[in-house]
This record gives C-alpha cells, sequence and structure tokens, in this order.
C-alpha cells in the first residue's frame, strides 16, 4: 500500500484543476473526479452560445491537461455525498473513495430564486451543453422567422430577452445585438435581421454594478450604440411560453435567456456546516470547514469574508487563487509547516460588449473602449488551456474581426425539434402554417429532407 497521502479533488473547474496542477508530480497521491471529462473555459462559453466559437475550442480533456503529472489519477464521475468520519466520498453509483485531504471544487449553477421552472424557458448559461442550447434558440428564432416570412408574407419584430446585466447578460447582450446587425444581415432574404430587439433587463439601477459607477455608466452606453435597450430597475417577476413580466407589465419575446442569480453546487450541504442563502460553505481562513481541518472547500462555493468584509468574489481568478493556495497548504501540513490563510489578491476585473467594445478596471486604472477589449483577448487567450485552444480561438476572432462572420453556426436536432420549437414560439398562427406546408408536401409528394 502506498503511505503517501491521498489527496481527492471534486471538480475539474478552474479551482479544482489549479489545485491539481499545484500538486501534480508533489510526494502525494491525487484523484480528481468529475461528472464530464473536459475543462470548460466558462469565460468564454457566451462566445459558443453566440456562434463565435464551437464547443471544443474552449474546452479541453481534463486527462490531457494532467497528462503530465504521473501522481494524477483523473476519476469519471458524480460526488453525491461524504462519510467526514470515515474520510471517504461516495460516488453516484455507491463507489467510496477514500482520502487523506479533501478539496471540494464542484462550483455553481444559476438560481431561479425559487422558481426553477422558469429555465425551461429561460436557459442559463454553466455549461456547454447550456451553450449550445442557447446558440440553437438564438439562431433559430432567426430561421423560423424567414421561414414564416418566406412561406405567409408575414414578417414578425423578432425579440431577445436577457435577464440580469452582470458581466454574463451584458456579454450576451452584446453579442446578440452584433449577430443581428452585422453577422446575419445578408445572409436572410425574407426578414431584416438588423431589426430584432435585443432587450436586457436588470434589477437594480446600473448595468455591471460590481464595476466603478463611471465605467458602468460607459458600458451601458455602449451596449445602448449596439442597439441593446437596457431596462434598469426592472425586476422579471413571471416567465412564461413566449413572454415575460416586469411589474404588471408583460412583454413578448422569442428568447429568453437568464443571466442573474447564482447558487453554488448541493453538494456543499452534504458536509454538515453552515452555509449563506445561495448554499456558499461558510469556510475557516484557510478555507477548511469548521471540525475537519482536513477537508476544503474552494471556488463558487465558498463563503468567506475578506479584510474589508466584503465576500471573496465568485470569479475564475479567485477560484484558481484558492486553488493553488489550498494544495500549497497541504504539502506545508505534510512537510510539517504551518499553514497560511487565504488571502484574495483582485488583479482587477474585465467585461466584454462587443466588438472593439469592452471596460476593465486593473489596479486602479480604468480602460474603455478598444484598449480595454485588447486586454481583455490578450488575458482571456494567456488563460485558455492548450495550445491548440489559443490557435483556434485566435484565428476565429481574427476571422471574426475582419469578416464579422460566425463561423459555429449550427442548429442542432432533428425535424419533431424544429415542429415543436415553431408551434412554441407561434403559437396558434403556428399550427395553422404546418398544416398548410403539411399539405403542400402531400400534394407534392415525398422529397428529400432538407
Amino acid at each position: 500500500m502506498n503511505e503517501r497521502n491521498r489527496v481527492v479533488i471534486i471538480g475539474g473547474g478552474f479551482g479544482g484543476l489549479w489545485a491539481a496542477k499545484a500538486l501534480a508530480n508533489k510526494p502525494v497521491e491525487v484523484a480528481l473526479i468529475d461528472r464530464k471529462n473536459h475543462h470548460v473555459f466558462q469565460p468564454l462559453l457566451y462566445q459558443v452560445a453566440t456562434a463565435v466559437l464551437s464547443p471544443g475550442e474552449i474546452a479541453s480533456p481534463i486527462r490531457r491537461i494532467l497528462h503530465h503529472a504521473k501522481n494524477i489519477e483523473v476519476i469519471l464521475g458524480e460526488a453525491v455525498d461524504f462519510d467526514k468520519e470515515n474520510n471517504a466520498v461516495r460516488l453516484d453509483d455507491g463507489t467510496e473513495v477514500p482520502f487523506d485531504y479533501l478539496i471540494v471544487a464542484a462550483g455553481a449553477r444559476h438560481a431561479y430564486f425559487g422558481r426553477d421552472e422558469w429555465e425551461t424557458w429561460a436557459p442559463g448559461l454553466k455549461t456547454l451543453e447550456d451553450a449550445v442550447e442557447i446558440r440553437r434558440r438564438v439562431l433559430l428564432a432567426f430561421e423560423l422567422a424567414e421561414r414564416k416570412a418566406a412561406l405567409s408574407g408575414v414578417q414578425d419584430e423578432l425579440t431577445f430577452a436577457v435577464v440580469g446585466a452582470g458581466p454574463t447578460g451584458v456579454e450576451l447582450a452584446g453579442a446578440i445585438a452584433g449577430i443581428a446587425r452585422q453577422a446575419l444581415n445578408k445572409d436572410f432574404k425574407a426578414i431584416d435581421t438588423s431589426k430584432a430587439r435585443v432587450v436586457l433587463f436588470e434589477g437594480s439601477d446600473r448595468v455591471l454594478g460590481t464595476f466603478a459607477s463611471d465605467l458602468s455608466e460607459s458600458a451601458k452606453q455602449q451596449l445602448e450604440e449596439l442597439g441593446v435597450e437596457v431596462r434598469l430597475n426592472s425586476f422579471v417577476t413571471e416567465i412564461e411560453p413566449g413572454k415575460l413580466k416586469v411589474g404588471e407589465e408583460w412583454f413578448e419575446c422569442d428568447v429568453v435567456l437568464w443571466a442573474t442569480g447564482v447558487a453554488a453546487s448541493p453538494l456543499g450541504s452534504r458536509l454538515g456546516v453552515e452555509t449563506d442563502r445561495a448554499g456558499r460553505v461558510k469556510v475557516e481562513p484557510d478555507l477548511s470547514i469548521a471540525g475537519h481541518p482536513n477537508i476544503f472547500v474552494i471556488g463558487d462555493m465558498v463563503h468567506l469574508l475578506q479584510e474589508n468584509g466584503e465576500p471573496v468574489p465568485g470569479v475564475s481568478p479567485a477560484a484558481m487563487q484558492m486553488g493553488s493556495a489550498t494544495s500549497e497548504n497541504i504539502l506545508a501540513e505534510i512537510k510539517g509547516r504551518p499553514r497560511k490563510n487565504f488571502v484574495y489578491v483582485d488583479k482587477g476585473s474585465m467585461a466584454t460588449i462587443g466588438r472593439s467594445r469592452a471596460i476593465a478596471q486593473v489596479f486602479g486604472m480604468k480602460f474603455r473602449g478598444f484598449v480595454a477589449w485588447l486586454m481583455w483577448l490578450f488575458l482571456h487567450v494567456v488563460f485558455l488551456i492548450g495550445f491548440r485552444n489559443r490557435l483556434f480561438v485566435l484565428m476565429g476572432w481574427f476571422w471574426a474581426y475582419l469578416t464579422r462572420e460566425r463561423s459555429a453556426r449550427l442548429i442542432t436536432g432533428d425535424a419533431n425539434e424544429l415542429r415543436d420549437a415553431l408551434m412554441f414560439m407561434e403559437g396558434e398562427e403556428a399550427v395553422k402554417l404546418l398544416e398548410k406546408l403539411a399539405a403542400k408536401e402531400t400534394s407534392a409528394g415525398p422529397k428529400e429532407p432538407a
């Protein structure tokens, strides 16, 4: 039996992956457990959702990333519970994985504030699957509008609604406006895609509320220059098929996207320690949990106050710093050295709004427009994992910048899905149109599917 300490890491996101990297080829045995076999570069998910990049360009197999680490085993599985007294992680198939040290980095999902049924009509953006589904809905909206206009002569106004004006919401709204006004406007004949409405709903009094007020105002102006309608102090109180409600007013929309509210992985509640309202685990200053110094929680699952009284933000730089710091503490303890408390180093924040549009605040300095966009681009390429990924992303961005083209405009799904979507988006009119189409197809005889 190997006498080296065994470290189990749950989650292959930024926190878990950086923890594993810090333990690579060190005198410990490591097992990294994840439900997926790949790491996703989440800051670029919105570019998959808006057809700029393909899923494979922002994701890499975890095994490939860690292949050089002889002491790390990657296990495909889902952790569902813990035996803290016997130091074991229980997987969904009943298997138990023993540990000496445990790092829980299972991340977070979007939260609907108790209205989980809204997810059907308003998907959020946290996984590759979410991104592909959003891409399907956005592109399908244009295709169905074109189909209706071409076959019936009726052109309806397309409306895309984004709920939440944080970084994800701002990025989605700006990108969809760019698609409608630049990338698609020459490809559709029966509709004018540039007339599509993109409406961004935000419950507070400004967009990107974590940024300085002048940068927030700059972001709002840049969005409006792209054609995005920004509605502040607008709380969404109801979502139904094809519409949403703000206060007492209903807005009809073809696609609704959810970009507000975050809830930590429910796995945190299985640790048996105190959590906050969002399910984040309250940890000790060294990121361990109370009563069990060999169990750590990091990343989006953590509730930890900084010296200024503000919680450590749930952003990728914080997760990466936590992953590295936790692994360093484990290695230090094995060598008989004391642990260090975690201190988050805020290096700044950035948000992209559209082509050549962004804002950034870095070490107290503020940037906006093209300069901020270049900074955002450079930083994301640097942290994107894998040379192949960096190369393909750079090529995709360069091509999109020169031509305004979207290289990943694929709609996945079969004819039945198209029929269901048409009925969902157009209601009774869709049924009549489908009946008309069916009659035409019957009279014309069978033909090859498109």
